[in-house]
C-alpha cells in the first residue's frame, strides 16, 4: 500500500520512517492494477494505449493521467505521483511535467542517462545459461538494453527471479567503455549496456 506522511511525503508500507502511520492513498489492489499499467504504458505498448513517447522514453504526465483515468476512473495524478514517488526500485521519473520509466523497455528507445563511473559490474544467470554467455557475450533479450546489477548482492537478487541458483558473472566495464560500449547509470543499483562481448565478462 501507499500511504502518505505530512512530513516526508509517500511511502509504501504501515509507517514512515518517522514512524507516522500516515494517511492511506492507495492500498494493495489499486497500487498493482496501475502499477502494471502504467509499466506497461511506458515500457511496453504506448501507442496501444494512445500515448505518444519520445525517444528518449518521455511521455506527457497529464496524458498518461487521461488515459489511466479512462480505464480506472478512480485514479488521480496524485495517485500517478505517490506511485513514483514512493517506488524504492527507482523504476519511474518526473521531470517538467512529463514521465517515463528508467529501465525494462521493450520499446526502441534512446535513453540518456550519465555515462556509467563504476568499475566493475555484475550480471546474474542460470547454470544452464552462464556458458553460452561466456562464449557470446550478454544480449538484450526481450529488453531494449542489458540490464547490470552495481554489486554482487543485487545481481544475485536480480537473478533469483528466473533461477533457484544464480551464477553471477563479472564484467570489466572499464575496459567495454573504452571500446565504445554504451552503459547507462539508470539508477542506484541498475546500469544499462549495450551487447558486452565475451572478452569483458568473467565468472566469479
Amino acid at each position: 500500500m501507499i500511504r502518505e506522511c505530512r512530513q516526508h511525503g509517500y511511502f509504501r508500507g504501515e509507517q514512515c520512517v518517522c514512524g507516522d502511520e500516515g494517511e492511506l492513498v492507495l492500498d494493495d489492489v489499486r497500487v498493482e492494477r496501475i502499477g502494471r499499467f502504467v509499466s506497461g504504458a511506458l515500457r511496453h505498448f504506448p501507442d496501444d494505449v494512445g500515448l505518444a513517447m519520445s525517444l528518449k522514453g518521455w511521455a506527457s504526465l497529464d496524458l498518461l493521467v487521461e488515459i489511466m483515468q479512462e480505464r480506472y476512473r478512480w485514479a488521480t495524478k496524485k495517485h500517478l505521483i505517490a506511485l513514483v514517488e514512493s517506488d524504492e526500485k527507482g523504476r519511474y521519473e518526473i521531470q517538467n511535467g512529463r514521465i517515463r520509466a528508467r529501465y525494462g523497455h521493450s520499446t526502441n528507445v534512446a535513453l540518456d542517462f550519465p555515462d556509467n563511473t563504476i568499475p566493475t559490474l555484475y550480471y546474474g544467470t542460470s547454470e544452464e545459461e552462464v556458458d553460452i554467455i561466456l562464449e557470446n557475450g550478454i544480449k538484450p533479450l526481450k529488453q531494449r538494453y542489458v540490464h547490470l546489477s552495481t554489486d554482487v548482492e543485487k545481481a544475485v537478487k536480480a537473478a533469483s527471479i528466473h533461477t533457484e541458483k544464480p551464477i553471477i558473472i563479472e564484467i570489466d566495464a572499464v575496459n567495454s567503455q573504452k571500446n565504445n560500449i554504451l552503459m547507462m547509470q539508470a539508477t542506484d543499483d541498475i546500469v544499462l549496456s549495450e551487447i558486452i562481448p565475451a572478452q569483458y565478462l568473467r565468472r566469479l
